[in-house]
């Protein structure tokens, strides 16, 4: 019942879908999303779950050959229409997020540029994402095709396919669960300063006994993993710790920095401060690109 339980969670989350185009224009509709492109490209989409949604075939290409594209052009993602209202600006609402962006930037900026400060602002956060896990995914649009879609598309520069693969900060597992579903034969581990997002998002799978997935408390400043333990450490929307993550990648593992809302998400790192931090520790850049309304960044240790 288990391995049952963590496969129907795998399952429930969007589906990363790449379609090769060629010189005619097409179009696709996905679940909900409908997608044209005219000449040559590539787009990346998150497929809602559920049934296969039909697409459309496109008329026959010219007589030339079709062209495919690079891995930074396969990796556009469908822009979602999002139906929930915006706050009214100056309302209490308007006033409340511009705060916490404001808060969740300097908590991040401090992070990625001096580590040392991490000690004092560690349990403020705890507590923080501790009171707010019930309703999380309500508020925030976590486990959403445009939460996932920068992680999803970065996913895209990662081959050969990890054994093992990390998610730092996973909150309620939507990342873990979406590494997971693309690399089926991963084991992949999540983990979170927060026992109230681990506890929901363990909830989630129940108990697994081939032990895929496993989600588990932790600070990502001092990971509880030996050294070279994962061909893939990825992280959504929170502050990069260079120096574990290059502790526990493995020689050739990837790593991946991605932020659902790009500069407007409140824990951002700039590609700049990215660049400086993995090189420092002997991670090179590999890819940075945008899908949705979200930016990926995905660096890798040399073999």
């Amino acid at each position: 019942m288990g391995a049952l339980a963590t496969s129907s969670e795998i399952w429930k989350l969007p589906q990363l879908v790449s379609i090769v185009a060629v010189a005619a224009p097409w179009r696709t509709d996905v679940g909900a999303e409908r997608c044209t492109c005219f000449g040559a490209g590539a787009v990346t989409l998150l497929q809602p779950a559920g049934r296969a949604a039909p697409v459309v075939v496109p008329p026959p290409p010219p007589p030339h050959p079709a062209i495919r594209t690079s891995d930074s052009e396969a990796t556009i993602a469908v822009r979602p229409t999002l139906k929930a209202p915006k706050p009214t600006p100056g309302s209490c609402d308007d006033r409340r997020m511009r705060a916490r962006f404001l808060i969740g930037r300097t908590l991040n900026a401090l992070v990625a540029r001096f580590p040392a400060s991490w000690p004092l602002i560690r349990g403020p956060m705890r507590r923080f994402f501790d009171e707010l896990a019930e309703g999380w995914d309500q508020r925030t649009s976590a486990g959403s095709a445009a939460h996932l879609a920068p992680l999803g598309a970065a996913l895209l520069h990662v081959h050969p396919e990890p054994e093992r693969a990390l998610d730092l900060g996973t909150g309620l597992g939507d990342g873990a669960l979406l590494i997971a579903r693309e690399f089926p034969h991963a084991r992949v581990r999540g983990v979170d300063i927060s026992e109230q997002m681990i506890r929901r998002a363990q909830a989630r799978i129940g108990l697994d006994p081939e032990g895929r997935v496993a989600f588990k408390v932790a600070d990502a400043a001092h990971l509880p993993f030996e050294d070279d333990s994962f061909d893939l450490v990825a992280q959504l929307n929170m502050p990069p710790f260079f120096t574990e993550i290059a502790r526990v990648l493995r020689p050739g593992g990837f790593a991946i920095v991605a932020a659902s809302w790009g500069p407007r998400t409140p824990f951002y790192t700039p590609d700049g401060v990215l660049r400086r931090g993995f090189r420092r520790v002997g991670v090179d850049p590999v890819e940075s690109g945008e899908a949705a309304d979200g930016t990926y960044f995905v660096a890798r240790r040399p073999s």
